[in-house]
C-alpha cells in the first residue's frame, strides 16, 4: 500500500452530530478499507471492543431532582492545566489514515475547540513541528513507545519536552500487537512514515506492519521504566494500560504520577473485561493519591458522566475524534468535542449535578 495509493479523505467541514456511534458508519464510506479497519477494529473476536461500549449499560445514573442546578459547569483541572471540560484527546497512532491533514488536523481541531488537551502518540504520522503548528498554545502530553536503546529514548523525551509536553504517558499494554484479524486479512501496512520513532526503525515506518513496528520497540517494559522516564524528563509520568488494582498500586510504588485505566480500545488482549468494568476497583485502590485518566468505549455524555462517577478524573476520547477527522478534518474534530461538551452538560442537568465534583459524588446503581 504505497503512499500515493492511499487516498485519505481531505474534506474540511463542520459536522451535525446526533450521536458519535453512527460516525463510524459514515467514516466507513469515505475512508480506504485498510485504514478504516485499522482504526475501527479490535483484536480476536472483538468481544472486548464491543464490551467497552456495552458495559456502561450495566450501571445506571440515579438522577437527583430539585437539586438547584442550572447551566452545569464542566471546568476541571489536572496538574497545572485548567480545562473547560473533563475530557481530552487520547493518544492514537497514524491519524493520516483518517485524513490527509494527519495529526496536525486533529491538533487544530482541539485548539479551535479550546480548553482541552492533546495526547500525542510516538507512532504519529506527523512530526512534532507539524502537530505543534495546529496545537499552538494548547497543552499536550506525549505517549512514548520506547526504543530498546535508552539513549534514543532520551533523545525522544528531550524532543517531546522541547515541543512543550507537560507529561509523559508510558503505554505498557502494547508490547506486541493483538491478533487483529481485520489488519491481517487486509495485509495492512502503514502508508506513510512515523517521524518520531523512525530513528529506531529499520525504515521510516512506511510500508511496515504493526507487528514489525512493535517488534522493533521495547517489549520488556518494567516498573523501572517509570523511574527512568521521570528522572530524565523531569515530567509527571502516567502508567497507561492499567486494568487491575495490583498494577495500579505497583505503578504508584514505582513513582507514577498518574494511572491511566485502558484496555487500548479492545485492540490488544481480547477477552479482557471492559475498561469501565475495572475502573471503580482501581480508583478505590488509588484512593485519590494521583489522577486517574480513563479511556476505551466513550461514545456519549452518559459514558463520560459514569466514568467520572466511578473514579476517573479525566476521560480520553479516541475513535469518535478520529472518525470526526475523517468526515470533516479539523472542523470535524472540533464538532466531536463540542458534541461531548453539550451532551455532558445535558446529562449533568438531568442528573442534578452542577459541577464535575458533584459528578464524582454521584452514586450509580447496578443494573441487571
Amino acid at each position: 500500500m504505497a503512499e500515493l495509493s492511499y487516498n485519505a479523505p481531505k474534506e474540511v467541514k463542520d459536522l451535525e452530530i446526533f450521536n458519535t456511534i453512527e460516525l463510524e458508519d459514515f467514516a466507513r464510506l469515505v475512508m480506504p478499507k485498510g485504514g478504516f479497519d485499522y482504526l475501527a477494529g479490535g483484536s480476536g473476536d472483538e468481544f472486548t471492543l464491543r464490551r467497552n461500549v456495552e458495559a456502561f449499560n450495566f450501571k445506571g445514573i440515579l438522577p437527583r431532582v430539585a437539586a438547584n442546578v442550572e447551566f452545569p459547569d464542566t471546568q476541571t483541572k489536572i496538574f497545572e492545566h485548567e480545562l473547560k471540560v473533563p475530557f481530552i484527546m487520547a493518544p492514537i497512532a497514524a491519524h493520516g489514515l483518517a485524513h490527509q491533514s494527519k495529526e496536525a488536523g486533529t491538533a487544530r481541531g482541539i485548539h479551535e475547540f479550546g480548553g482541552s488537551l492533546m495526547s500525542i502518540s510516538a507512532y504519529s504520522g506527523a512530526s512534532f513541528q507539524e502537530i505543534s503548528a495546529g496545537l499552538k498554545d494548547t497543552p499536550r502530553w506525549f505517549q512514548i513507545y520506547m526504543s530498546k536503546d535508552d539513549e534514543l529514548n532520551k533523545h525522544i523525551l528531550d524532543e517531546a519536552k522541547a515541543d512543550g509536553a507537560s507529561a509523559i504517558i508510558l503505554t505498557a499494554d502494547a508490547t506486541i500487537s493483538g491478533n487483529r484479524d481485520r489488519d491481517d486479512k487486509n495485509h495492512f501496512v502503514y502508508p506513510f512514515g512515523m517521524p518520531i520513532v523512525s530513528r529506531y526503525l529499520t525504515g521510516s515506518g512506511k510500508n511496515m506492519s504493526l507487528n514489525n513496528i512493535y517488534a522493533q520497540s521495547k517489549q520488556k517494559i518494567s516498573l523501572e521504566d517509570i523511574g527512568f522516564i521521570k528522572e530524565h524528563s523531569e515530567l509527571p509520568v502516567f502508567l497507561k494500560g492499567v486494568q487491575t488494582p495490583e498494577d495500579a498500586l505497583a505503578g504508584l510504588g514505582a513513582g507514577a504520577d498518574g494511572i491511566w485505566v485502558s484496555n487500548h480500545g479492545g485492540r490488544q488482549l481480547d477477552g479482557a473485561p471492559a475498561s469501565f468494568e475495572v475502573l471503580e476497583e482501581i480508583a478505590l485502590a488509588v484512593a485519590g493519591r494521583v489522577p486517574i485518566v480513563f479511556d476505551s468505549g466513550i461514545r456519549r455524555g452518559e459514558h463520560i458522566f459514569k466514568a467520572l462517577a466511578s473514579g476517573a478524573d479525566i476521560v480520553a476520547i479516541g475513535r469518535p475524534a478520529l472518525f470526526g477527522l475523517a468526515l470533516g478534518g479539523w472542523k470535524g474534530v472540533r464538532s466531536v468535542f463540542e458534541y461531548f461538551e453539550k451532551d455532558l452538560k445535558r446529562v449533568m442537568q438531568l442528573a442534578g449535578t452542577q459541577t464535575i465534583e458533584d459528578i464524582k459524588h454521584t452514586r450509580l446503581k447496578d443494573l441487571k
